[in-house]
């Protein structure tokens, strides 16, 4: 067998000179010969270069400086190695981003556990026990960008604690499961017995059911009944006289329902916006089974320390960093909202991209799942525009449908481009004959909580319900925003408050097809001067 032994490799054999010289020598423990040939270069011995062949722009493009300027400071090398003072800083810089990273990517199934907690926190705990919001939501209950015009109710199943779980309900509702990562399992579209199995269930399976396998335990349900002419009562009993969520396993023997009232009470939904996020979004992961998120994800949450089986427990370095990390998250996360970057992946965003307006949808693109236009690509800042100010995931909520359901304009800001000052006064106008089948409305939301706005109001909202509300000679409603209200508009006018901004949702509920061609759009929002 013989072997080639080469000296330096940037030497091309195209410049040996001398011939291949074979040197044979014995093997241990027999009498096979080891032939090894050693190549020697002409080229050393006339002086030249061993890097000739290779370009001075190519070695550029792979070495590494002895300084470097970044935007975190001069970095410091010798000769490519990083000395211990630039590796400390890249790790610092690393942890931070990874720290941002996490806080944007942990948003849905962080927001949704925030969501359980809070029915929890007002007695809604066990699997029978039904968060209601049957005399409407106020602005004392923080609770994502939720309306005072409708009646919510929300149970939440526990698979890990009760097993296979039925939720039953009525014709009449809009309603949507989704599991403990905010994504979006089923509709309830209609009457029926839906049954949510537990993650690995391999057990039987009666009929009579429509039947899901969520990845996760824990499922939140969200169940929406509509007020017709008024009448809150009537829509509160449709849900609590028919809604039943029960164990399969009491099937034969259900538990009695208990529907807690949420109405009036204030209570928090929301997740965390500082260190203590990371410590929220670690209980979910420990609960949660492991394929409840790709290896990509688990990786990066387990490069800071938030691990599965492992205890969260950061030292004073990390709580530092983790603290610059979500605070980095969070103004990355309200930039992408307030300012959607549309000549890049945030284009699906606007409604009418025909002008410079401002009015937004919920789903960037109508898109539920946030993959993009191939449906394989995931917009991270699209999720994000989704999950930080809003809630429940469902396509029936993403694309209208003539005379059903509802579909939603939201503005941040006002025509001139800037945040809305609650010291100030704005004017909206909705043009004559608003297109719907049931009724518009207005609502104002706190941009810190993403909640409705509190203000001396009891709701933060104006709409085609309110029966004092003024029309103008042309058909066309002024809804203004102030500290206080334009003379002769009392009824048209949502109170903000000074030192605070806000932004704005419009509901159109059982849109009708001049909101869905556009041939009717709303005004853009406007400083009144």
């Amino acid at each position: 067998m013989f072997y080639l032994a080469f000296l330096p490799q940037c030497c091309s054999l195209n410049k040996v000179s001398k011939p291949i010289k074979y040197i044979s020598r014995p093997q241990a423990g027999g009498m096979e010969m080891k032939k090894t040939a050693i190549l020697t270069m002409a080229a050393l011995f006339y002086g030249q270069s061993v890097l000739a062949d290779v370009s001075k722009e190519v070695l550029d493009s792979i070495s590494t400086p002895n300084e470097v300027e970044t935007s975190i400071g001069t970095l410091k090398f010798l000769d490519g190695a990083p000395l211990p003072e630039t590796a400390e800083k890249v790790y610092d810089y690393l942890d931070t981003t990874r720290a941002m990273d996490a806080f944007m990517k942990g948003m849905p199934g962080a927001s949704l556990k925030a969501l359980i907690d809070g029915a929890h926190s007002i007695g809604a705990v066990e699997v029978n026990e039904v968060m209601i919001f049957d005399k409407l939501m106020g602005a004392e209950s923080l609770f994502l960008t939720g309306n005072s015009s409708t009646v919510y109710a929300i149970p939440d199943l526990d698979l890990k604690r009760d097993g296979p779980t039925v939720v039953e309900v009525p014709d009449g509702l809009l309603g949507a499961a989704n599991d403990a990562w905010f994504r979006f399992i089923n509709n309830l579209p209609t009457a029926g017995k839906y049954l949510y199995l537990p993650p690995g269930y391999d057990g039987l399976v009666p009929d009579g059911f429509a039947v899901y396998r969520p990845k996760t335990y824990r499922i939140w349900v969200f169940l929406r009944s509509s007020v017709k002419n008024g009448d809150v009562e009537a829509a509160a009993s449709l849900v609590m006289d028919n809604v039943k969520v029960y164990p399969l396993s009491k099937f034969a023997d259900k538990p009695e329902m208990k529907f807690v009232s949420a109405s009036g009470k204030a209570f928090n939904t929301i997740h965390p916006n500082n260190s203590e996020y990371y410590h929220h979004l670690d209980e979910i992961i420990q609960y949660e089974p492991l394929e409840m998120l790709d290896a990509e994800t688990r990786g990066l949450f387990a490069s800071i320390g938030i691990e599965k089986g492992k205890k969260f427990d950061p030292d004073e370095r990390m709580k530092k960093l983790l603290a610059d990390g979500i605070a980095l998250g969070n103004a990355a996360s309200r930039s992408i909202i307030w300012y959607p970057r549309y000549d890049k992946n945030m284009k699906g965003v606007r409604i009418y991209p025909d002008t410079d307006s401002n009015w937004m949808m919920g789903y960037t693109a109508r898109n539920v799942f946030f993959n993009g236009e191939n449906g394989q690509t995931m917009n991270t800042d699209a999720r994000i525009t989704f999950h930080y100010p809003y809630t429940a995931v469902t396509p029936a909520m993403a694309a209208p449908r003539e005379g059903t359901g509802s579909d939603y304009g939201i503005t941040y800001i006002d025509s001139d481009k800037q945040p809305f000052d609650g010291a100030k006064t704005y004017k909206l106008t909705i043009p004559a004959d608003p297109p719907v089948g049931n009724f518009w409305a207005v609502t104002v939301y706190d941009t810190q909580t993403r909640s409705m706005l509190q203000s001396n109001q009891k709701f933060p909202s104006v709409g085609g319900n309110d029966e004092d509300i003024k029309k103008n000679k042309d058909g066309s409603y002024s809804i203004y925003f102030g500290p206080k209200a334009p003379k002769g508009y009392e009824n048209n006018w949502v109170e903000t408050i000074p030192d605070k901004s806000w932004f704005v949702i419009l509901r159109m509920y059982s849109p009708l097809k001049p909101w869905i061609d556009q041939t009717w759009r709303p005004g853009e929002i406007e400083l009144v001067k």
